[in-house]
């Protein structure tokens, strides 16, 4: 532990981040040390270790002061461990937390695991050995006063964290107009293919008649691949209660037929990934797909937002009520026998979760009874009812 010493944690300007770990130990030799819980990080020149619960805490060890590696694995009382050897001390060095140790070696515990991964990088780093590098000189006074034209590399001052965060910046800047050009483009592509679905849509309303049931139908499953004709958005109808209203109905004309084929009803979830690829580039936000499913009721739409007791909300059709969803899963147990939810679903053809929410819904209404044990939940016939 004599090695290392107290450092503010800033990196050197050619210094370089090659890999970090949490939660690690530092021993010295075979004695713990009140460095039980930090952040190690692995640059190119050091070793970092900085407290989780004190950020200012940091102390460095030279990777010029490492001599050989060894890596202690893991027992069932122990987490794994890397052995660091270290090479006398240098005099002079900068103040560290020991002044003296009788070891002559660290030993590294990963609480969090990572360890392999980390050894390698600190193998690969002690192999380069960029730390003997040289800053390239300067253009200044000073060259003339260096005949070498070699600098030692110095701590890094204000000059040069400022210059490091510019370029760091400058690099962002960069990626991100990259990305947001790329995303012109495809936002521009999907204009184009709007446009294209909406003249499609119109010739068919023109060519009703002329049209065969097979080629509507195929014409129609374009459409849903290339976008929603005309969607409703902000821009169109404002962003207040008229917004919501037509959203509602659009949500209503597009899922009614799907969620009727799906026995009823469908999870928001699925809704919002559902409406959201259809409407290509218009995409609505959870808290718009939220208040349009709380206005259908308001509207006597066929579709009408549910919240069973669990808290999962699904878009519920109309036409399906509770007693008549409870008795269709009370009909089935009886022909199918002790149902589980995955049963259930694999049965009916839906989620897992809304199965489940149908079987409960049944024996709330006193058509189930359930038995639960350690292989899960499985809901039996109700014969207090059927045979009293």
């Amino acid at each position: 532990m004599d090695r290392f010493s107290w450092c503010d944690g800033s990196l050197y300007p050619d210094e370089t981040l090659v890999e970090q770990q949490t939660g690690v130990a530092v021993y010295d030799g075979q004695d713990k040390t009140a460095f039980s819980n930090g952040i190690l990080m692995l640059t190119t020149h050091r070793l970092l270790w900085r407290d989780q619960r004190n950020r200012n805490c940091v102390i460095s060890l030279p990777l010029a002061s490492i001599s050989n590696l060894e890596e202690q694995p893991s027992s069932f009382t122990k987490s794994a461990k890397i052995i660091v050897h270290l090479l006398p001390a240098i005099p002079g060095r900068p103040p560290g937390p020991v002044t003296h140790s009788s070891h002559s070696y660290i030993r590294l515990s990963f609480r969090e695991l990572g360890q392999e991964q980390f050894l390698r990088a600190l193998k690969e780093e002690l192999k380069k050995k960029k730390w003997e590098e040289y800053v390239p000189p300067i253009p200044s006074s000073s060259v003339t006063s260096n005949p070498s034209g070699l600098l030692p590399r110095q701590r890094p001052g204000i000059v040069g964290i400022e210059r490091s965060i510019q370029q760091r910046n400058k690099e962002t800047n960069k990626n991100v107009s990259q990305a947001f050009h790329d995303l012109k483009n495809l936002m521009d592509k999907a204009k184009d293919m709007v446009a294209l679905s909406k003249t499609i849509a119109n010739k068919i309303k023109d060519k009703q008649g002329e049209m065969t049931e097979d080629e509507t139908v195929r014409f129609k499953s374009y459409l849903l691949s290339m976008g929603i004709p005309n969607p409703v958005t902000r821009e169109t109808h404002g962003t207040g209660d008229k917004y919501y209203t037509e959203l509602a109905r659009e949500l209503s004309q597009l899922l009614t037929k799907p969620i009727e084929e799906s026995g009823g009803m469908m999870t928001l979830t699925d809704v919002y990934c559902r409406i959201n690829r259809a409407r290509g580039m218009e995409l609505l936000s959870p808290e718009d797909l939220l208040h349009a499913c709380e206005v259908m009721e308001m509207l006597k739409l066929p579709l009408r937002l549910r919240t069973f007791d669990s808290g999962v909300s699904v878009l519920q059709a109309r036409s399906h009520s509770e007693e008549e969803i409870a008795t269709k899963t009370t009909n089935m147990v009886l022909e199918q026998g002790p149902l589980t939810s995955e049963q259930l679903a694999q049965i009916v053809g839906l989620s897992v979760v809304l199965a489940k929410e149908r079987l409960l819904l049944a024996e709330k209404n006193g058509g189930v009874c359930r038995d639960e044990t350690i292989e899960g939940l499985r809901f039996y016939p109700n014969l207090f009812l059927t045979q009293a």
